[in-house]
């Protein structure tokens, strides 16, 4: 099969033929639809991830139909299916309790196992996958990816945003601007920090209720001006060491951060601790989304209960991957770029 493999860090992908993916015992083997190009991968592209190295493959935001399935495979050939990035184990007690997410034996596709930036993707543990409604497109569907679901869990399960309430949100990447577009239908008010116009501008036509640029003015003063004391839950949505305090500093007394951007390299960073003691806030952590959680949001989006189609902005080739990942070194466009086209 083609696929693009990680020879050198910082380096275009190399597209090559490899070997087609062993068909797990516990899962199934995908021809692959549609894979989103996600920050996460970039980390892992310029070596900033301990299980990128030589002959990698990247890619966690998949969708795609069985080809071939396992022995103890839940799905059958033919089944069109969409895949949270984490696999959890499903017979740990973190799996057995709904916390899939969570599972210490979870195998995450793109991060020590083969990725999906390839024709076909070896998945185990395949009862993670999801049925893919026919009415949402395979880019659509790549396009959630982990930035739609991971938003949804972040909103709904670790913070629990109410109907009136403000929600911050720290960078308008694909989470960013899900977590906008998600919050929005849950009723809330909400505001969004970046430092390209661009994507403000993006982010006003998309509902936000205010904008801010965090590269003019203080973002945290700005925000609790803007909200009267400050918001009630900010998302962060970077994992640099400015939006996180940024997240902090412009919450009201009581309020929550939900931390949702990756850290690179050790992941240590200095936090305003007298920010969380001071206003009693919660500071919550969150990756990922268990699977069961998916077919109501799939429920949602195929109803029209909310319209994510501005998460995609374009779709690429598998070798036109290497140049949206670089692009990723600066300041990049609103929206996201989903490899749709696996024989270029």
């Amino acid at each position: 099969m083609r696929a693009a493999v990680v020879r050198d860090f910082n380096a275009d992908l190399a597209i090559e033929t490899v070997e087609d993916p062993a068909c797990p015992d516990t899962g199934v083997v995908l021809e692959v639809a549609a894979c989103g190009i996600c920050r996460s991968d970039h980390h892992g592209w310029t070596g900033k991830h301990p299980k990128i190295e030589n002959g990698s493959i990247l890619g966690h935001e998949y969708c795609g139909t069985v080809v071939e399935a396992g022995p103890k495979a839940t799905h059958k050939v033919g089944d069109r299916l969409i895949a949270p990035f984490i696999l959890g184990c499903g017979t740990c007690p973190a799996c057995r309790t709904g916390v899939s997410n969570t599972c210490a034996d979870q195998i995450v596709p793109g991060f020590g196992w083969p990725g999906a930036y390839a024709q076909y993707v070896g998945v185990p543990f395949d009862h993670n996958l999801v049925a893919l409604p026919d009415g949402i497109a395979p880019a659509l569907a790549a396009g959630l990816g982990c930035r739609v679901t991971t938003a949804w869990h972040a909103l709904t399960d670790r913070a629990a945003v109410q109907a009136g309430e403000w929600v911050a949100v720290h960078g308008t990447g694909g989470i960013g601007l899900a977590v906008l577009l998600l919050a929005k239908m849950l009723g809330a008010r909400v505001v969004v920090v970046d430092i390209v116009a661009e994507k403000l501008t993006h982010a006003t036509a998309h509902g936000a209720d205010a904008v801010v640029n965090a590269a003019e003015v203080d973002a945290a003063a700005a925000i609790r001006d803007i909200t009267g004391g400050g918001a009630q839950v900010s998302i962060e949505a970077l994992g640099i060491a400015a939006t996180t305090n940024a997240s902090v500093e412009c919450l009201a007394t009581l309020g929550r951060h939900v931390h949702v951007g990756m850290p690179s390299g050790d992941g240590m960073m200095q936090v305003n601790m007298r920010a969380i003691y001071t206003k009693q806030l919660a500071f919550y952590g969150t990756r990922g989304m268990p699977s069961w959680k998916y077919p109501t949001l799939l429920d949602m989006i195929e109803r029209g209960q909310v319209d994510i189609a501005p998460m995609v902005a374009r779709t690429v080739s598998l070798s036109g991957a290497s140049a949206e990942l670089r692009a990723m070194d600066g300041p990049t466009p609103p929206g996201t770029a989903v490899i749709t086209d696996f024989n270029r």
